[in-house]
């Protein structure tokens, strides 16, 4: 019991202060659950045991206790427990979200405090960090007292994309809104897009909402969205059954954008929840959270490929194939060389235990037999050069390339590259993407477009075939057309969003903007443009400065068609004005294009006529709604399209999209 509490304890402190996984989810359950079977027994529990308190999210700053104590729910992964539990009465499900758990209170109408979860009695305040979490509205209609639980979590694109953009090493999308809520820099949190999704309505003092379902209308109808939910009025084993099968084709199609470790069933009657006892710090008919049995199936290691991905090289392990969940897996990551050590990982013939976790990915849980020894390669797979082994502060070694120039380390530059959101090449995952970096295909993004050329290799690959291999080709020859703001943000150029890039590609074309951020001194020569700040042009111009950059965009260039919109011309004929748009647009394709061109001129659009309003435009002039009753009563000027590129000289209304020409010469001379 000793060892198993040790054990458990220093896994769940990693874990919530958002370090490496020292044991997988698939081992804490089983240890979990055989220290709870010998405290049973023993009719004994040490005083530090996990079963016996909340684990905390540790989180540095001020502390408070909570109005209401934040407990931990049961945990099964039986059907039949969950029927069991329910009693025959209408109950809830709704996602069990892995990301931190934050207490928001309300108070006349405003945002009183936020609080974290901490160990469920006493959490960290982080109200100052309100404004840079999607989901926490600063106001809401209801006047009352109100304390809501909701978990912050970061997606699974927003967290790849802040690992595209910034180089950083987080092993999950937890780990990275763990350490978001430590930062003093609201502007900083704000770019890891942290979003609150409310679970549980804690408190109100409208005792009329005794329905859960009731609860989460309430709340929606305050502006807050809140988690998935489903209800299953009648839970017989047949119907729970079916609605855990619903939700897991959510996780294996990957519909769910967030990070989730499970499902959470709660009654649907409040009052009748609010009844239970609690018991080693569960409250036991406030919900139950079941998680996926794992199905885990015995191989034989047939090799460990080290595979050169980003900022390390980390083994895989390549084993005889088996079924699991459904699928054929031969091939699981094993993290780094301390996971390969801890697991005892040896040479071929090494007996595993595998699973797919949470239905998804591969994992090695389990060195039923070690034959031989693991050999940790002194050369990079990729480019030859020297490896060094690094231990980080937290003792967890891994492997990395000495060359700062890898190829591999570009590997989440590949992925942003050939995604929907970049050029949009269909059918290249980015564990695709690695397999071809590993065979020395791609070095740099314009090598991508050279991939046909090795389509008889590729057809022979494991996983492979003639058909993939002529679908990625098809997709490659396809993107050779691409859309300028795509291709822009598929350079992976710090701090250039989707956002930036239609700002930058609304004042220049492509081949002025290249040339521009190539031979300006100005790091701040873009601040001229609505939403571009001085970090945002520095970054930008600091890109293009770069030899290394310059060569490889010249290179792609040479390889695509690039199609963009005729750029809005930068002024100042709207300079220090406030413009507010409604009805329809006929001159401009839509109000969008318009705000375009009237922010390219330093004007601003607002949403609403106020005083600070100069001019409102409505090609309907004698229309009684509210936004020209509002500028008749404040002497606004009111506009139509015409009248508007009268005064403002906009000749470029309603241009259409032409392909630009290929590219021809040198952009950087």
């Amino acid at each position: 019991m000793r060892q198993l509490v040790d054990e458990l304890n220093r896994a769940a402190d990693a874990y919530y202060d958002g370090q490496s996984e020292l044991m997988t989810d698939y081992e804490w359950d089983a240890r979990f659950d055989e220290l709870r079977r010998l405290e049973q027994e023993a009719g004994e529990t040490l005083a530090d045991s996990p079963t016996q308190r909340v684990s905390a999210d540790n989180i540095a700053g001020q502390k408070e206790e909570h109005e209401y104590a934040a407990l931990s729910l049961a945990k099964t992964k039986s059907p039949d427990d969950l029927v069991k539990w329910a009693e025959g009465r209408p109950v809830w499900f709704s996602w069990k979200l892995d990301g931190l758990t934050l207490v928001v209170t309300y108070d006349g109408g405003r945002l009183s405090k936020i609080v974290t979860r901490g160990n469920g009695h006493e959490g960290t305040v982080v109200t100052h960090l309100a404004n840079a979490i999607h989901g926490i509205p600063a106001t809401i209609s209801y006047r009352g007292h109100l304390v809501v639980r909701g978990e912050a979590v970061i997606s699974y694109d927003d967290f790849e994309r802040f690992l595209m953009e910034t180089d950083a090493d987080y092993a999950n999308p937890r780990n990275l809104a763990s350490g978001s809520l430590t930062l003093k820099d609201v502007s900083e949190v704000r770019q890891r897009n942290l979003r609150w999704l409310p679970f549980t309505l804690v408190h109100t003092d409208d005792d009329s909402l005794v329905s859960w379902g009731e609860q989460m209308r309430f709340l929606a109808s305050q502006g807050m969205h809140c988690v998935d939910h489903e209800c299953v009025a009648d839970p017989t084993l047949e119907h729970v059954t079916a609605a855990i099968d619903r939700w897991t084709q959510r996780v294996t199609d990957h519909s769910n954008p967030f990070p989730v470790d499970g499902l959470v069933i709660c009654y649907d009657d409040t009052a009748y929840a609010a009844t239970g006892s609690v018991t080693g710090h569960h409250a036991t008919r406030a919900g139950i959270a079941f998680k996926w049995q794992d199905e885990a199936a015995a191989t034989e290691l047939e090799h460990v490929e080290w595979s050169c991905a980003t900022g390390t090289i980390s083994p895989v392990a390549v084993f005889r194939p088996v079924e699991l969940e459904g699928t054929t897996v031969r091939r699981a990551s094993l993290c780094n060389i301390s996971e390969c050590e801890r697991l005892g990982i040896g040479g071929a013939g090494t007996v595993l235990s595998v699973i797919k976790a949470n239905k998804i990915i591969p994992k090695v849980i389990h060195v039923e037999r070690t034959v031989g020894t693991l050999c940790v390669p002194d050369r990079c797979p990729v480019c030859e050069h020297p490896t060094e082994i690094v231990c980080s502060e937290r003792g967890t070694r891994t492997l990395h390339c000495t060359n700062a120039a890898c190829p591999a380390k570009q590997l989440r530059k590949f992925a942003r590259f050939v995604s929907k959101e970049g050029v949009d090449i269909d059918g290249i995952s980015e564990q695709t993407l690695a397999r071809f970096v590993n065979m020395g295909w791609i070095s740099e993004v314009a090598d991508i477009y050279d991939l046909p050329l090795h389509l008889p290799e590729m057809a022979q690959m494991e996983g492979f075939g003639k058909k993939s291999a002529q679908k990625i080709k098809a997709a490659i020859e396809r993107a050779t057309v691409v859309d300028a703001t795509k291709l822009l943000y598929a350079l992976s150029i710090p701090l250039c969003g989707i956002d930036v890039c239609k700002r930058l590609l609304a004042a220049y074309s492509l081949d002025d903007l290249i040339r521009t951020a190539s031979t300006t001194t100005e790091s701040v020569y873009f601040t001229h443009i609505a939403g571009i700040g001085p970090e945002k042009s520095a970054a930008f111009v600091r890109w293009f400065h770069n030899e290394q950059n310059r060569q490889s965009v010249e290179r792609l260039l040479s390889k695509v068609r690039v199609r963009e919109d005729k750029p809005l011309s930068a002024g100042n004929r709207c300079a220090n004005m406030t413009f507010v748009i409604t009805g329809d647009v006929h001159h401009y394709r839509n109000r969008k294009e318009l705000q375009a061109y009237i922010e390219s001129q330093g004007g601003k659009v607002s949403g609403s006529v106020s005083g600070a309003t100069n001019f409102l435009i409505n090609n309907d002039l004698q229309s009684a709604s509210s936004k020209n009753q509002r500028a008749r009563q404040l002497g606004i000027p009111i506009l139509s399209e015409d009248e508007f590129i009268r005064q403002f000289g906009d000749d470029t209304a309603a241009v259409t999209s032409t392909p630009s020409t290929p590219f021809m010469g040198n952009l950087f001379a």
